[in-house]
């Protein structure tokens, strides 16, 4: 009966040798996965025995792995912003930089919220998930809103093009229980019959469609459509921008997931739309431009001039 280190030892060798990056992490991950443990476990016990039923578990997922299959699809599963979504090859898996998105979306809902008072009929205030894929960011947002109670307030919409996307951004919601405060529509973008939003947020495809056979082997099993983001990766999010003068609140504000250099392209849409805008450009945790926000200047009109939009001081790019 081989020990937790011998399989890790053994299954990071191999790891290696089919190429993965992070060949230890995965191995550990597989094989907590395996034996049913966390894998700080794993790590704390390597001298612990593992069963023939588990040891043929790991051995399954090693050999996807070593495949290319990426991790959190041979698992089923992975964490993002402290919750565990279910994910595999209809959609896109949740990446820890998209965290930032969801953080700000609170911070901006409850903002709205608290900001001014809010006499019994006030309508609540109107978030879109553009692109929801697994529902990651809709439910992580929706879960971090209950928590502060204020989900009552907030009318959440997830939206894809994708209904297979669709179908398992239900069973997430329905997994973490907020499926009765999301609805969730087929739409390319946003709904026609829709009325504007406080918040339009969207992880759309922004890889450039020259990059995709550059990426990781892993990327190869998700979705392309959840990936290609045309010649400079920005087609949809083109479309997204210049859609928002009239998806979006007089004082809503759209927040835009974007590749760390792609900031001046976004820029350029920004001061395309009708009106004045503002627009500036967040970094994310490693220091590299990650989120653009984007609204109407104070006191705009259509016909006003353009504003652009100010990047954030990049750092280790």
């Amino acid at each position: 009966m081989s020990t937790i280190g011998e399989l890790l030892a053994s299954g990071t060798v191999r790891l290696q040798r089919s190429g993965s990056e992070s060949a230890r992490l995965d191995a550990e991950l597989l094989l907590g996965w395996a034996i049913g443990a966390e894998r700080t476990a794993v790590i704390a016990h390597l001298e612990a025995s593992v069963g023939a039923d588990a040891e043929a578990t790991y051995e399954t997922g090693l050999a996807r792995r070593e495949a290319g299959e990426p991790v959190a699809y041979v698992r089923g599963y992975k964490e993002f912003y402290g919750l565990a979504f279910s994910v595999d090859a209809r959609a896109l898996i949740p990446r820890p930089e998209t965290e930032l998105l969801v953080a700000e979306a609170e911070r901006v809902a409850a903002h709205k919220l608290i900001s001014a008072p809010r006499p019994a009929g006030t309508p609540q205030v109107r978030v879109v998930d553009v692109g929801t894929g697994s529902g990651a960011i809709a439910i992580a947002l929706a879960s971090l809103l209950r928590r502060r109670r204020m989900l009552p307030e907030v009318s959440l919409l997830a939206v894809d093009v994708s209904s297979d996307a669709l179908d398992l951004a239900r069973e997430n919601a329905v997994g973490h229980a907020v499926a009765d405060s999301i609805a969730f529509v087929q739409a390319d973008l946003l709904p026609a019959a829709e009325s504007a939003f406080d918040v339009v947020l969207a992880n759309l495809p922004y890889i450039p469609a020259g990059d995709i056979a550059t990426l990781p082997v892993a990327a190869s099993f998700e979705p392309r459509l959840a990936l290609d983001g045309g010649p400079d990766g920005l087609d949809v999010v083109r479309r997204l921008l210049a859609a928002l003068p009239e998806a979006l609140l007089p004082e809503g504000e759209a927040l835009l997931e974007i590749g760390y250099d792609q900031g001046t392209a976004v820029e350029a849409a920004v001061a395309a739309l009708p009106g004045e805008w503002h627009c500036h450009v967040q970094a994310d945790l490693s220091g590299r431009p990650r989120l653009a926000h984007v609204k109407r200047a104070a006191g705009s009109g259509v016909g006003s001039a353009a504003a652009g939009c100010v990047a954030a001081p990049e750092r280790d790019r």
